[in-house]
């Protein structure tokens, strides 16, 4: 299956029905646990920044309100980062909540403004922003005079997390812990060069088109803008 056994049970038997394959979700346990087989399981996250007193904080406008009804309306973003045999390899991401979708991603090997700025940039350049909100913890590379500048002048409303509360942003986190567990190598990658590589085809050929999203009644964040028509 090209999930390359990342799917548990309710994603196959999603996968299988939306190929027309009539099949139970007990079915599908049973084969499961008769063959060994387990979805990969997610690692808890850990919040990676932070910032002081002294820094440009927003309030915490989102409030937890993942789901939406419209597209374009709230963003979340955060970062992350990955080990190489060259040394960190930082992702910055922008998720539409409306579906789940990764409408901007930005890879450095520094962590700072420019890189969440990147990952802004092009979903900016790919989506409808007018009326935006948009949500991110308070790390430094956020809660900065030009981050908030460019935020106001685009006509963004900025939304932060509380102080050291993960679950205030999430969605991010959740793709970050699925993103973890399902492109974890069998070893460190060599080079920077390969982790983005695996990187930009998880989200562009894996989660953006292919990945069954719960929320999304197991439809993927391109299926699931597709079905409410969304351009």
């Amino acid at each position: 299956m090209e999930s390359r056994g990342r799917y548990g049970r309710p994603r196959i038997v999603a996968e299988l029905r939306g190929q027309g394959i009539a099949v139970s979700g007990k079915r599908v346990g049973r084969l499961m646990k008769s063959h060994g087989m387990t979805g990969k399981k997610r690692r808890s996250s850990k919040v990676s920044t932070t910032a002081s007193g002294t820094h440009m904080v927003a309030p915490n406008v989102l409030n937890r309100q993942f789901k939406v009804s419209e597209p374009n309306r709230s963003w979340v973003s955060d970062i992350t980062y990955f080990a190489t045999g060259e040394g960190w390899l930082y992702l910055a991401v922008v998720i539409e909540l409306f579906s789940r979708r990764v409408v901007g991603w930005a890879m450095d090997r520094h962590i700072d403004t420019t890189l969440v700025m990147a990952s802004l940039e092009m979903a900016l350049q790919n989506r409808p922003h007018k009326g935006l909100l948009l949500h991110s913890d308070r790390g430094s590379q956020y809660a900065c005079r030009a981050y908030a500048s460019f935020l106001r002048a685009k006509g963004i409303t900025a939304s932060m997390s509380r102080k050291g509360d993960c679950w205030d942003n999430a969605v991010v986190e959740s793709f970050f812990a699925s993103i973890k567990v399902e492109l974890k190598p069998e070893r460190v990658w060599k080079t920077r060069a390969e982790a983005r590589t695996a990187i930009f085809e998880y989200i562009e050929t894996w989660y953006n088109p292919r990945r069954r999203h719960s929320t999304n009644a197991y439809l993927s964040p391109i299926q699931f803008e597709a079905s409410k028509c969304v351009i």
